[in-house]
């Protein structure tokens, strides 16, 4: 049986539990443990797909096609390992589930509540990643204790330790520790009333992660340590920092991990975590670099960041690679004409085009495009940001002066971009794309054959293939699934590419992603 670790978080949201938790993956397989995560989100709806970037940030997606909360990209990240539907779980997944069994008699005409059938299916969906493979199961618990929506979850997480035994099972809380600027003074007051919350539902916290701006002082942790019924050694300091990826580094100096595997009655090992801290070390030494790349992500949702997070950290896995500064320009593809695109994109030395859905800001994406392709400046193109580029090739190059895609005009003649045909029309997740030999694409990956992560309903329109590379445009993959064109390059520009995947799902620290890294290379290489 695996042991189990569960995060929660209490006093405010937006503490950083999801990387708490994630960090504490990293130390423990650095100890030789297997870890995965799971996240626990108290909203209904039943995964992210529909969920708008201005509120959730990036819809992440796994190799098996889930569509997932953010989070799970940092998990990936962070532990270096692919996960999958079963370790993300919505309010929405686990009372669909219970509607749909007693919809079909599955409870014997039983009256079904939140106890036990809600918080049964909770528990299950926790166990169900007991499967053998990992030693350690860290479940990150969303919202803060108190919230109404929460309360089903917290319940599950108590009842389970009388399930697979107390000694098997580690709960961590995450709290604000604030520092009052007029009085000089740290508070311990907000994380005492938080713990009374999860003390209240039966849960006391055997590790508490204080969130300051400032260290906690010893009387700081001899008071919560009084208050709160922890050791003191097991009040842990996680002060803000620049960099999450030194997170993990200043929580192994606060023993973490060690508090955390006695919890557990579990070895504590001699961690490996000679990677992570070069990693840390050139990461740290890029901010202060002199070589600086100034790229632009031209996008519709750029005034939250989080929207592109993955693409964000794929750029600086690159720029830490090649010992260069990335500098990330966020230009709204809605204030992007042909007539403006000068002044919005001369300054940068390369573009990203990235993927999404919808209408909104598609001419800015062609906008930028044609600016980059007339002007020779390094850009990569995916998801939508590709198919922007085949409307924008077949209209300016090709003379196909009504070319656009089946998503906005689904009855056109012209469109370049047509309707996905596939399962469920909808193609997500990991699939194969075959690289033509002499492709850059395939001196990219050192490969003919890739897998990238996809998501995106519609794809280039091979009835147009032939016309589109009569004029240029070399299509360098297509799909093993059904032929339908992948990828595509311009061979006489710097680095003019399309992908209809999104390569920087895969990205992780210390390994880029070999498409993206070539980009940044390129335009490096350039500068020189």
């Amino acid at each position: 049986m695996a042991k189990f670790i569960f995060v929660t978080g209490g006093v405010v949201s937006g503490l950083g539990k999801g990387i708490t938790a994630a960090s504490l993956g990293r130390l423990l397989k650095a100890r030789g443990y297997k870890v995965t995560l799971q996240k626990i989100d108290p909203y209904f709806n039943v995964d992210s797909s529909n969920l708008s970037p201005y509120q959730h940030g990036e819809i992440f997606v796994t190799d098996d096609g889930s569509e997932v909360d953010l989070v799970l990209g940092h998990y990936e990240r962070m532990i270096d390992e692919n996960l999958g539907a079963s370790n993300d779980v919505t309010s929405g997944k686990i009372y669909s589930a219970v509607i749909n069994k007693e919809r079909r008699g599955f409870y014997n005409g039983s009256t079904v509540q939140v106890v036990p059938h809600i918080t049964d299916e909770i528990k299950d969906s926790i166990l169900a990643l007991d499967n053998n493979v990992s030693d350690i199961i860290i479940t990150e618990i969303g919202g803060t204790a108190g919230d109404i929506e929460c309360h089903p979850f917290l319940e599950a997480i108590r009842q389970l330790q009388a399930k697979v035994g107390r000694q098997n099972v580690a709960y961590i809380h995450v709290t604000l520790v604030p520092y009052i600027e007029m009085s000089g003074e740290q508070k311990t007051k907000p994380t005492q009333h938080s713990v009374k919350e999860l003390q209240n539902v039966g849960i006391q916290p055997d590790v508490i992660v204080c969130r300051s701006e400032y260290p906690i002082d010893s009387s700081s942790k001899k008071k919560l340590s009084l208050f709160c019924g922890v050791s003191q050694d097991c009040i842990i300091e996680n002060l803000s920092t620049e960099n999450i990826y030194e997170i993990p580094l200043n929580l192994e100096r606060e023993g973490f991990a060690k508090v955390v595997l006695r919890k557990l009655k579990l070895d504590d090992r001699e961690p490996n975590l000679v990677k992570w801290q070069d990693f840390c070390k050139k990461a740290a030494e890029v901010k202060t670099c002199e070589r600086v790349v100034n790229i632009g992500i031209v996008g519709k949702y750029v005034k939250k960041h989080d929207s592109y997070v993955s693409m964000q950290e794929a750029l600086s896995y690159s720029g830490i690679n090649h010992n260069a500064k990335v500098n990330i320009e966020w230009i709204s593809s809605e204030d992007i004409t042909a007539k403006n695109a000068l002044s919005q994109l001369s300054k940068l030395d390369g573009i990203i085009i990235p993927a999404g859905f919808g209408e909104r800001g598609f001419e800015g994406k062609i906008a930028a495009i044609k600016y980059a392709r007339e002007n020779n400046v390094p850009v990569l193109m995916s998801g939508l940001g590709a198919q922007a580029a085949v409307v924008e090739f077949a209209r300016n190059v090709c003379s196909i002066k009504d070319a656009t895609s089946a998503e906005f005009a689904p009855d056109s003649k012209f469109a370049v971009v047509k309707k996905y045909k596939g399962e469920n029309d909808f193609k997500k997740g990991a699939h194969k794309t075959i690289l033509e030999k002499d492709s850059l694409l395939s001196k990219c990956y050192n490969s003919t054959s890739i897998f990238e992560r996809h998501r995106h309903k519609y794809e280039i329109n091979e009835s147009f293939k032939e016309e589109l590379e009569s004029k240029g445009l070399f299509f360098s993959g297509r799909a093993e699934s059904n032929n339908a064109p992948e990828s595509f390059e311009l061979k006489d520009h710097r680095f003019f590419v399309g992908v209809i995947f999104q390569p920087e799902f895969t990205a992780r620290p210390y390994k880029p992603n070999l498409l993206i890294d070539k980009f940044v290379s390129v335009i490096l290489n350039d500068n020189k």
